[in-house]
């Protein structure tokens, strides 16, 4: 009996070791990974404030970005969102004060409402983040102050994923932000081919870290199949390839 062909799956991660990760884990999977990175990390040389009660980290990438100019939190309370970025912070050497249960702004916001009235916040984050989480914050009393500490921009080079979808190729992609969802589509548009790629996503099984990028998908036309109620790349990369592989071997 001929072996079926591999799911191609389309992963989206920056260029670094996240995306060798990714590659890794769909291989190990038993699929064939398309890593096309659709995030690249322009840093801004700036740190976060260190004048305030409370630091937010939003991201694994912001907080080496933050040790690497020294940032010194004081006796600021820091909160991290996510299980990823409280391991960076440890790995750097910071204490963790705060992950909220749920790894969003909304959970955060929700963790510290109670608390920050009249406090100093600081946010140190990308030029993508959420007004969910300064709005929020801002709504529940404190004063925040805001630190860009890099921008995600589109590689050039991005775009072979859109292109298989387009011929009908790809099997899966896996969005991990809502940025991710729009530079996919930049790509395809680039070459000429959006309507053909987002045609070619309804007959694949699409997957997405969290409500937000789902949101974003959807309000583009694709289809999401997949979101899994822990927001990592490794669950999410599981449940897609599971719910991709009994269709793809038919």
């Amino acid at each position: 009996m001929r072996e079926a062909p591999r799911l191609r799956v389309a992963a989206f991660r920056p260029d670094d070791e996240r995306l060798a990760d990714a590659v890794e884990l769909l291989e190990s999977l038993g699929a064939d990974p398309v890593p096309d990175p659709m995030l690249a990390v322009e840093p801004t040389d700036a740190a976060p404030r260190e004048d305030c009660d409370y630091v937010v980290l939003t991201s694994k990438t912001g907080v080496e970005l933050a040790a690497e100019a020294g940032w010194n939190p004081e006796k600021a309370t820091v909160c991290a969102i996510g299980d990823s970025t409280a391991a960076a912070l440890r790995e750097a050497g910071y204490a963790v004060d705060v992950v909220p249960e749920e790894f969003s702004s909304t959970g955060l916001v929700e963790r510290l409402a109670a608390e920050v009235a009249g406090a100093r916040v600081e946010v140190a984050r990308s030029d993508h983040g959420s007004a969910v989480l300064t709005d929020g914050l801002e709504d529940a009393g404190a004063y925040v102050h805001e630190t860009v500490l890099y921008r995600l921009v589109r590689p050039p080079e991005s775009g072979e994923s859109a292109e298989l979808a387009a011929a009908g190729d790809l099997d899966a992609a896996l969005f991990t932000s809502s940025l991710t969802v729009e530079h996919f589509l930049d790509a395809a548009a680039e070459r000429g081919i959006r309507d053909a790629a987002l045609e070619g996503l309804s007959d694949a099984t699409v997957g997405t870290i969290g409500n937000p990028t789902k949101e974003t998908a959807e309000a583009t036309g694709i289809r999401v199949d997949i979101v899994p109620e822990r927001a990592d790349f490794e669950t999410l990369a599981c449940e897609v390839v599971e719910a991709a592989a009994p269709t793809h071997h038919e």
